[in-house]
Protein backbone atom coordinates (compact mmCIF):
# COMPACT_ATOMS: atom_id res chain seq x y z
CA UNK A 1 0.00 0.00 0.00
CA UNK A 2 1.07 3.57 -0.65
CA UNK A 3 2.85 4.94 2.41
CA UNK A 4 2.22 8.72 2.17
CA UNK A 5 -0.08 10.38 4.72
CA UNK A 6 -1.47 9.22 8.05
CA UNK A 7 -3.10 5.84 7.49
CA UNK A 8 -6.61 5.68 8.95
CA UNK A 9 -8.26 2.28 8.58
CA UNK A 10 -12.00 1.88 9.08
CA UNK A 11 -13.26 -1.65 9.63
CA UNK A 12 -16.20 -2.91 7.56
CA UNK A 13 -18.44 -5.91 8.17
CA UNK A 14 -22.01 -6.90 7.31
CA UNK A 15 -24.64 -4.83 9.07
CA UNK A 16 -22.24 -2.11 10.21
CA UNK A 17 -23.80 1.28 10.96
CA UNK A 18 -23.29 3.53 7.93
CA UNK A 19 -22.60 6.84 9.72
CA UNK A 20 -20.05 5.13 11.97
CA UNK A 21 -18.09 4.35 8.81
CA UNK A 22 -18.58 7.56 6.82
CA UNK A 23 -18.57 10.19 9.58
CA UNK A 24 -14.88 10.09 10.57
CA UNK A 25 -13.54 10.20 6.97
CA UNK A 26 -15.69 13.28 6.32
CA UNK A 27 -14.01 15.06 9.25
CA UNK A 28 -10.54 13.99 8.14
CA UNK A 29 -11.19 15.11 4.55
CA UNK A 30 -12.03 18.65 5.66
CA UNK A 31 -8.55 19.07 7.09
CA UNK A 32 -7.10 19.38 3.58
CA UNK A 33 -9.62 22.09 2.70
CA UNK A 34 -8.77 24.10 5.80
CA UNK A 35 -5.03 23.46 5.96
CA UNK A 36 -3.82 22.41 2.48
CA UNK A 37 -0.22 21.96 3.56
CA UNK A 38 -1.02 19.78 6.62
CA UNK A 39 -0.06 16.09 6.49
CA UNK A 40 -3.08 14.43 4.92
CA UNK A 41 -5.08 11.53 6.28
CA UNK A 42 -5.23 8.52 3.98
CA UNK A 43 -8.45 6.67 4.78
CA UNK A 44 -9.03 3.09 3.71
CA UNK A 45 -12.01 0.81 4.27
CA UNK A 46 -11.00 -2.69 5.31
CA UNK A 47 -13.05 -5.88 5.30
CA UNK A 48 -12.57 -9.64 5.29
CA UNK A 49 -12.78 -9.71 1.47
CA UNK A 50 -13.01 -7.10 -1.27
CA UNK A 51 -16.66 -7.95 -1.91
CA UNK A 52 -19.25 -5.18 -1.29
CA UNK A 53 -20.39 -4.87 2.33
CA UNK A 54 -24.05 -4.08 3.06
CA UNK A 55 -24.49 -1.62 5.92
CA UNK A 56 -27.42 -1.45 8.33
CA UNK A 57 -28.84 1.36 6.18
CA UNK A 58 -28.86 -0.91 3.14
CA UNK A 59 -26.11 1.07 1.42
CA UNK A 60 -23.33 -1.09 0.01
CA UNK A 61 -19.71 -0.07 0.45
CA UNK A 62 -16.64 -1.28 -1.42
CA UNK A 63 -13.61 -2.15 0.73
CA UNK A 64 -10.21 -0.84 -0.31
CA UNK A 65 -8.19 -3.57 1.35
CA UNK A 66 -8.63 -6.86 3.16
CA UNK A 67 -7.99 -7.27 6.88
CA UNK A 68 -5.17 -9.68 6.06
CA UNK A 69 -3.42 -7.25 3.74
CA UNK A 70 -3.92 -4.36 6.15
CA UNK A 71 -2.31 -6.35 8.96
CA UNK A 72 0.99 -6.12 7.07
CA UNK A 73 1.02 -2.31 7.40
CA UNK A 74 1.56 0.11 10.23
CA UNK A 75 -1.80 1.79 10.94
CA UNK A 76 -1.83 5.26 12.44
CA UNK A 77 -5.49 5.12 13.51
CA UNK A 78 -7.84 2.15 13.53
CA UNK A 79 -11.54 3.11 13.55
CA UNK A 80 -13.85 0.37 14.84
CA UNK A 81 -17.54 1.02 14.07
CA UNK A 82 -20.42 -0.98 15.50
CA UNK A 83 -23.60 -2.80 14.66
CA UNK A 84 -26.81 -3.58 16.53
CA UNK A 85 -29.78 -5.90 16.27
CA UNK A 86 -33.22 -5.66 17.86
CA UNK A 87 -35.12 -8.41 19.64
CA UNK A 88 -38.86 -9.11 19.50
CA UNK A 89 -39.52 -6.57 22.25
CA UNK A 90 -37.69 -3.82 20.36
CA UNK A 91 -34.66 -3.84 22.65
CA UNK A 92 -31.36 -3.00 20.98
CA UNK A 93 -28.28 -5.19 21.43
CA UNK A 94 -24.76 -4.62 20.14
CA UNK A 95 -23.38 -7.51 18.11
CA UNK A 96 -19.84 -8.84 18.31
CA UNK A 97 -19.18 -11.33 15.50
CA UNK A 98 -16.26 -13.56 16.62
CA UNK A 99 -14.35 -13.13 13.35
CA UNK A 100 -14.63 -9.33 13.56
CA UNK A 101 -13.52 -9.43 17.20
CA UNK A 102 -10.47 -11.50 16.24
CA UNK A 103 -9.50 -9.11 13.45
CA UNK A 104 -10.07 -6.12 15.74
CA UNK A 105 -7.55 -7.60 18.17
CA UNK A 106 -5.06 -8.28 15.37
CA UNK A 107 -5.33 -4.90 13.67
CA UNK A 108 -5.25 -3.02 16.98
CA UNK A 109 -1.84 -4.56 17.53
CA UNK A 110 -0.66 -2.82 14.37
CA UNK A 111 -2.19 0.56 15.21
CA UNK A 112 -0.75 3.61 16.92
CA UNK A 113 -4.19 4.35 18.36
CA UNK A 114 -7.59 2.68 18.26
CA UNK A 115 -10.95 4.44 18.33
CA UNK A 116 -14.36 2.82 18.57
CA UNK A 117 -17.44 4.57 17.26
CA UNK A 118 -20.79 4.13 18.99
CA UNK A 119 -21.36 0.44 19.84
CA UNK A 120 -17.99 -0.43 18.32
CA UNK A 121 -16.87 -0.27 21.97
CA UNK A 122 -18.38 -3.74 22.38
CA UNK A 123 -15.96 -5.08 19.76
CA UNK A 124 -13.02 -3.48 21.59
CA UNK A 125 -14.24 -4.95 24.87
CA UNK A 126 -14.69 -8.41 23.35
CA UNK A 127 -11.14 -8.16 21.99
CA UNK A 128 -9.86 -7.45 25.52
CA UNK A 129 -8.78 -3.91 24.65
CA UNK A 130 -10.89 -2.18 27.30
CA UNK A 131 -10.12 -4.31 30.35
CA UNK A 132 -9.48 -2.03 33.32
CA UNK A 133 -10.27 1.03 31.24
CA UNK A 134 -13.03 3.61 31.41
CA UNK A 135 -15.11 3.57 28.24
CA UNK A 136 -18.31 4.92 26.70
CA UNK A 137 -20.76 3.69 24.08
CA UNK A 138 -24.23 4.55 22.84
CA UNK A 139 -26.50 5.02 25.85
CA UNK A 140 -28.88 2.29 24.64
CA UNK A 141 -26.24 -0.43 25.02
CA UNK A 142 -24.33 0.91 28.03
CA UNK A 143 -25.97 -1.55 30.42
CA UNK A 144 -25.20 -4.42 28.05
CA UNK A 145 -21.54 -3.36 27.83
CA UNK A 146 -21.29 -3.23 31.61
CA UNK A 147 -23.01 -6.59 32.08
CA UNK A 148 -21.10 -8.43 29.33
CA UNK A 149 -17.68 -7.02 30.25
CA UNK A 150 -17.39 -6.39 34.02
CA UNK A 151 -13.71 -5.48 33.65
CA UNK A 152 -14.69 -2.35 31.71
CA UNK A 153 -15.61 0.80 33.65
CA UNK A 154 -18.58 2.00 31.60
CA UNK A 155 -19.56 5.67 31.66
CA UNK A 156 -22.50 6.35 29.34
CA UNK A 157 -22.51 10.14 29.62
CA UNK A 158 -19.33 11.47 27.90
CA UNK A 159 -19.27 12.13 24.17
CA UNK A 160 -15.92 10.33 24.04
CA UNK A 161 -13.31 8.99 26.43
CA UNK A 162 -9.58 8.62 25.92
CA UNK A 163 -7.57 6.06 27.84
CA UNK A 164 -4.00 6.17 26.58
CA UNK A 165 -4.04 5.15 22.92
CA UNK A 166 -7.58 3.75 23.11
CA UNK A 167 -10.54 6.04 22.46
CA UNK A 168 -14.22 5.21 22.73
CA UNK A 169 -17.00 7.37 21.30
CA UNK A 170 -20.66 7.66 22.18
CA UNK A 171 -23.65 7.25 19.92
CA UNK A 172 -24.19 8.04 16.26
CA UNK A 173 -23.16 11.66 15.53
CA UNK A 174 -20.64 11.57 18.38
CA UNK A 175 -18.31 10.00 15.80
CA UNK A 176 -17.81 13.57 14.54
CA UNK A 177 -16.85 14.82 18.00
CA UNK A 178 -14.42 11.94 18.43
CA UNK A 179 -12.87 12.56 15.02
CA UNK A 180 -12.43 16.25 15.79
CA UNK A 181 -10.63 15.28 18.99
CA UNK A 182 -8.28 13.07 16.96
CA UNK A 183 -7.62 15.98 14.58
CA UNK A 184 -6.94 18.22 17.59
CA UNK A 185 -4.41 15.72 18.92
CA UNK A 186 -2.63 15.55 15.56
CA UNK A 187 -2.79 19.20 14.48
CA UNK A 188 -3.82 21.28 17.49
CA UNK A 189 -7.13 22.71 18.64
CA UNK A 190 -6.95 25.78 16.40
CA UNK A 191 -6.97 23.57 13.30
CA UNK A 192 -9.67 21.31 14.73
CA UNK A 193 -11.81 24.38 15.43
CA UNK A 194 -11.60 25.38 11.78
CA UNK A 195 -12.75 21.92 10.76
CA UNK A 196 -15.56 22.07 13.32
CA UNK A 197 -16.78 25.34 11.81
CA UNK A 198 -17.00 23.68 8.40
CA UNK A 199 -19.16 20.98 10.01
CA UNK A 200 -21.28 23.64 11.80
CA UNK A 201 -20.33 22.01 15.09
CA UNK A 202 -18.94 22.98 18.47
CA UNK A 203 -15.38 21.75 18.91
CA UNK A 204 -16.35 20.60 22.41
CA UNK A 205 -19.92 20.15 23.59
CA UNK A 206 -20.79 21.45 27.03
CA UNK A 207 -22.15 18.10 28.25
CA UNK A 208 -22.63 14.49 27.31
CA UNK A 209 -25.13 12.28 25.57
CA UNK A 210 -27.69 12.91 28.29
CA UNK A 211 -28.19 16.52 27.19
CA UNK A 212 -30.29 15.17 24.34
CA UNK A 213 -32.38 12.61 26.27
CA UNK A 214 -32.45 12.29 30.02
CA UNK A 215 -34.33 8.99 30.60
CA UNK A 216 -31.56 6.70 29.31
CA UNK A 217 -33.00 3.48 30.72
CA UNK A 218 -34.11 0.74 28.31
CA UNK A 219 -37.78 0.15 27.62
CA UNK A 220 -39.23 -1.67 30.63
CA UNK A 221 -40.70 -5.13 30.26
CA UNK A 222 -43.81 -5.01 32.46
CA UNK A 223 -47.10 -3.30 31.85
CA UNK A 224 -47.14 -2.05 35.45
CA UNK A 225 -43.89 -0.15 34.99
CA UNK A 226 -44.98 1.29 31.66
CA UNK A 227 -48.21 2.54 33.23
CA UNK A 228 -46.25 4.03 36.13
CA UNK A 229 -43.89 5.84 33.78
CA UNK A 230 -46.87 7.28 31.90
CA UNK A 231 -48.35 8.37 35.23
CA UNK A 232 -45.13 10.17 36.15
CA UNK A 233 -44.95 12.01 32.82
CA UNK A 234 -48.60 13.07 33.13
CA UNK A 235 -48.25 14.35 36.72
CA UNK A 236 -44.83 16.01 36.87
CA UNK A 237 -46.18 19.00 38.81
CA UNK A 238 -47.52 16.70 41.55
CA UNK A 239 -45.31 15.69 44.54
CA UNK A 240 -44.62 12.17 43.14
CA UNK A 241 -43.14 10.89 46.39
CA UNK A 242 -42.54 7.19 46.95
CA UNK A 243 -45.89 6.87 48.83
CA UNK A 244 -47.66 8.70 45.96
CA UNK A 245 -46.14 6.39 43.35
CA UNK A 246 -46.80 3.27 45.42
CA UNK A 247 -50.49 4.19 45.64
CA UNK A 248 -50.64 4.85 41.89
CA UNK A 249 -49.09 1.43 41.18
CA UNK A 250 -51.10 -0.32 43.89
CA UNK A 251 -47.98 -1.80 45.50
CA UNK A 252 -46.14 -1.32 48.76
CA UNK A 253 -43.43 1.31 49.03
CA UNK A 254 -40.82 -1.38 49.46
CA UNK A 255 -42.06 -3.25 46.38
CA UNK A 256 -42.09 -0.02 44.37
CA UNK A 257 -38.43 0.62 45.17
CA UNK A 258 -37.56 -2.95 44.23
CA UNK A 259 -39.41 -2.65 40.90
CA UNK A 260 -37.50 0.51 39.94
CA UNK A 261 -34.18 -1.04 40.92
CA UNK A 262 -34.85 -4.29 39.04
CA UNK A 263 -36.36 -2.90 35.85
CA UNK A 264 -34.70 0.49 35.46
CA UNK A 265 -31.60 0.22 37.63
CA UNK A 266 -32.44 3.42 39.50
CA UNK A 267 -34.50 4.77 42.38
CA UNK A 268 -37.98 6.31 42.11
CA UNK A 269 -36.65 9.72 43.15
CA UNK A 270 -33.83 9.66 40.58
CA UNK A 271 -36.22 8.63 37.81
CA UNK A 272 -38.72 11.35 38.69
CA UNK A 273 -35.97 13.98 38.68
CA UNK A 274 -34.73 12.74 35.29
CA UNK A 275 -38.24 12.88 33.85
CA UNK A 276 -38.69 16.42 35.17
CA UNK A 277 -35.37 17.54 33.67
CA UNK A 278 -36.37 16.01 30.34
CA UNK A 279 -39.68 17.90 30.38
CA UNK A 280 -37.89 21.14 31.31
CA UNK A 281 -35.37 20.57 28.52
CA UNK A 282 -38.20 20.31 25.97
CA UNK A 283 -39.80 23.53 27.24
CA UNK A 284 -36.48 25.37 27.13
CA UNK A 285 -36.10 24.36 23.49
CA UNK A 286 -39.61 25.17 22.34
CA UNK A 287 -41.03 27.97 24.52
CA UNK A 288 -40.08 31.37 25.88
CA UNK A 289 -41.42 30.57 29.35
CA UNK A 290 -39.46 31.91 32.30
CA UNK A 291 -37.41 29.53 34.41
CA UNK A 292 -39.88 30.03 37.26
CA UNK A 293 -42.78 29.00 35.05
CA UNK A 294 -40.95 25.97 33.69
CA UNK A 295 -39.88 24.93 37.19
CA UNK A 296 -43.47 25.04 38.44
CA UNK A 297 -44.87 23.15 35.44
CA UNK A 298 -42.24 20.41 35.74
CA UNK A 299 -42.49 19.92 39.49
CA UNK A 300 -39.32 21.69 40.64
CA UNK A 301 -41.24 24.39 42.55
CA UNK A 302 -38.39 26.92 42.34
CA UNK A 303 -36.00 28.01 39.60
CA UNK A 304 -33.03 27.30 41.89
CA UNK A 305 -34.13 23.67 42.25
CA UNK A 306 -34.41 23.41 38.46
CA UNK A 307 -30.91 24.86 38.00
CA UNK A 308 -29.37 22.41 40.48
CA UNK A 309 -31.11 19.42 38.87
CA UNK A 310 -29.99 20.54 35.39
CA UNK A 311 -26.39 20.83 36.52
CA UNK A 312 -26.52 17.38 38.15
CA UNK A 313 -28.04 15.65 35.14
CA UNK A 314 -26.65 17.57 32.19
CA UNK A 315 -23.58 19.42 33.42
CA UNK A 316 -24.89 22.76 32.21
CA UNK A 317 -27.43 25.41 33.23
CA UNK A 318 -30.97 25.89 31.86
CA UNK A 319 -29.98 29.33 30.55
CA UNK A 320 -26.97 27.97 28.65
CA UNK A 321 -28.99 25.06 27.30
CA UNK A 322 -31.70 27.40 26.03
CA UNK A 323 -29.11 29.65 24.40
CA UNK A 324 -27.75 26.73 22.39
CA UNK A 325 -30.89 24.76 21.56
CA UNK A 326 -33.87 27.13 21.63
CA UNK A 327 -35.95 26.91 18.45
CA UNK A 328 -39.31 28.49 19.27
CA UNK A 329 -40.89 30.18 16.22
CA UNK A 330 -40.89 34.01 16.24
CA UNK A 331 -43.90 35.48 18.02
Amino acid sequence: MQSSGRLVAVMLFEGVDLLDVTGPPEVFSLLRREVPDAPAYRVVLAARTLDPVTTAAGVRLLPDVTYERLAADRIDTLIVPGSVESDAAGRVHAVTPPEVVAWTRTLAGRAGRVASVCVGAHLLAAAGLLDGKRATTHWSTAQQLSADFPAVRVDADPIFIRQGDVWTGAGITACLDLSLALVAEDHGEAVALRVARQLVMYLKRTSGQSQFSVPLEPVSTTRRMEELRHHIRAHLAAPLTVPDLARAANVSERQLTRIFRTELGTTPAAYVEAARVEAARARLESTDDTLERIAAACGFNTADTLVRAFQRKLGTTPTEYRRRFHHAPPG
